[in-house]
């Protein structure tokens, strides 16, 4: 089976991984089923990995709670239940420990 050239950079070094196509060289992961529309939106973890509904996350850093002396603590776990299009806040997750709350991507890593 070929696989198509990347759609970024045109490489032809292309890989399957899971549902997505990867470029080992611009590192877009793009579906080959979806349309444009859905790939002009996604949400990156501190380490680059793609994030959907239903992922479990951990805690990459100590996060204060506005309005709370409450801390989240690194390592703490998650749950996303929904990726919002939001400029910050991208998140809406159910954190262990604390309840429900919006979370910002860049301080979370996906979970293995």
């Amino acid at each position: 089976m070929s696989l198509p050239a990347c759609t970024k950079c045109q490489c032809e070094y292309v890989y399957e991984d899971q549902q997505l196509l990867v470029c080992p060289e611009c590192a877009y992961e793009w579906n080959p089923n979806s349309t444009n529309d859905e790939d002009a939106f996604s949400v990156k973890d501190a380490n680059g990995t793609l994030l959907n509904d239903g992922d479990k996350v951990t805690v990459a850093k100590d996060l204060k709670i506005k309005g709370s002396s409450q801390v989240i603590k690194i390592g703490t776990k998650a749950v996303v239940r929904r990726v919002l299009d939001k400029k910050d806040h991208e998140l809406d997750c159910k954190v262990e420990g604390i309840g429900e709350m919006m979370v910002t991507a860049k301080f979370v890593k996906k979970a293995s």
